[in-house]
């Protein structure tokens, strides 16, 4: 894994890119775990299966389902200040909060609720009109779907 590579794209079906600035000052153990399963051909063909409207859309379960993960281990929560603000990519996880796995969520909006509870992992630098384009729902009736995760420098 090429430690200069803190860029991940997102191609979606859409035909749009979502680019997202990794954070490893903030989250190394969760940065490593996206560059990972990116590398692995993971997220390819994920679906986002929770958007919610002025808040998040949540993706990142190969069942598209909400319930499933990678086949890896739960990661430690890495909570950081950092503001869950309009773009900020973080982990869902279930009630423990270290139960991080392959899941994740990009916020629309103000959701400062969130802030200590939750590891930070990046930051959407472009494309953001992308994540705001994708159809709604829990689950969607046509969900967006991840076509490729790929990273760069």
């Amino acid at each position: 894994m090429a430690e200069d590579l803190n860029t991940l794209v997102l191609n979606l079906d859409s035909g749009g890119d979502v680019v997202i600035r990794l954070r490893p000052d903030l989250a190394p153990g969760h940065v490593d775990r996206i560059k990972e399963l990116a590398e692995e051909g993971f997220y390819d063909g994920v679906v986002f299966h929770r958007v919610i409207p002025g808040f998040m859309a949540q993706g990142g379960d190969p069942t598209g389902t909400g319930m499933s993960g990678s086949s890896k281990p739960n990661l430690k929560a890495e909570f950081s200040n950092t503001p869950h603000v309009r773009g900020v990519a973080s982990m869902a996880r279930s009630s423990n909060p270290n139960s991080a796995n392959s899941q994740f969520f990009i916020v629309f909006d103000d959701a400062r609720f969130l802030d200590g509870q939750y590891t930070v992992w990046g930051e959407v630098i472009e494309g953001m009109e992308n994540v705001d384009a994708l159809p709604t729902g829990e689950p969607p009736r046509q969900p967006g779907k991840i076509v490729k995760a790929s990273l760069r420098a």
